[in-house]
């Protein structure tokens, strides 16, 4: 029935998908919705029984898929970093709850968390309880202030 093309479409679009899944999806799935837009093109062409409407549909949906979703689709994918733990307190002021000296570790309360703390530098003055400091740097569990 010389609908060769549509078939061409189906199987390459299934290709297509198979490819992205072996590689891991390093193409951020754009092979793999492509490929789904040649295989849903390549079906419409086989129900309208026409190899030029399957290249038509299976075209304007993989164009649809760049000129409208692609952004929102990577935007959904997108993995955002959230400083958490330690990371998120670096630079930030904290209050001194106990005494923190040269070479004796204190407790240092940033935002709404209680941290152990020691100075920086040995040659920093000792903070006393109350006294405002800056995180400087962490080790583990422990913050060293300024």
């Amino acid at each position: 029935m010389g609908l060769w093309v549509n078939w061409l479409l189906v199987i390459g679009g299934i290709v297509c998908v198979i490819v992205e899944l072996t590689l891991g999806a390093m193409t951020g799935f754009d092979l793999a919705l492509v490929g789904g837009s040649l295989a849903v093109g390549g079906g419409i062409g086989f129900f309208a029984g026409s190899e030029r409407v399957g290249l038509i549909a299976g075209a304007v949906l993989a164009l649809l898929y760049f000129a409208l979703f692609r952004r929102w689709f990577k935007s959904k994918l997108t993995v955002r970093e959230h400083s958490s733990n330690v990371d998120a307190v670096l630079g930030k002021t904290g209050v001194v709850t106990k005494r923190i000296a040269a070479r004796d570790a204190g407790l240092v309360k940033v935002g709404s968390e209680e941290w152990r703390a020691e100075l920086a530098s040995d040659e920093d003055a000792a903070r006393e309880t109350g006294a405002t400091v800056t995180v400087s740097a962490a080790e583990g569990v422990t913050l060293k202030v300024r």
